[in-house]
């Protein structure tokens, strides 16, 4: 006579899954805190406008590829000027790996940053006060 278990209980196809905005924010979110980053779509004039209208997107510039296990993400960037560009580079692609997998469980497997420009913190201040006149 067959062995049965009737206590066993039955198993639940389980499944989480998340939109790619939810990556690219995350990303957008953990890179911005990195020293060196200025802005994260590498256009700075919209960024402005953004912070007088009160309109952040910190997904702009970010996009993202995601698996069910895995993620790739590609971001543009503004830096301060002076820094070391390797040096931001490896530090956002650490700290986003480590936020996306912390929040997500994803691995990040292939990380493209794009340094589109170079400002002095002066630049920035001075377009920050222009777009706040304007």
């Amino acid at each position: 006579m067959p062995n049965t278990n009737q206590n066993t209980k039955p198993t639940i196809d389980q499944q989480l899954t998340f939109d790619d905005q939810v990556i690219e924010k995350i990303a957008g979110i953990t890179a911005s805190r990195v020293p060196g980053i200025i802005s994260l779509n590498g256009n700075m004039f919209n960024e402005l406008a953004e912070k007088v209208t009160s309109n952040n997107d910190v997904t702009k510039g970010i996009k993202v590829d995601t698996g069910e296990k895995q993620v790739a993400v590609k971001m543009d960037a503004t830096i301060e000027y002076g820094k070391s560009a390797p040096e931001i580079f490896m530090a956002v692609c650490n700290e986003v790996a480590a936020a996306i997998d912390q929040m997500t469980g994803l691995k990040l497997v292939k990380f493209e940053l794009h340094i589109n420009d170079v400002q002095t913190k002066s630049e920035l201040n001075q377009q920050t006060e222009d777009a706040q006149v304007a």
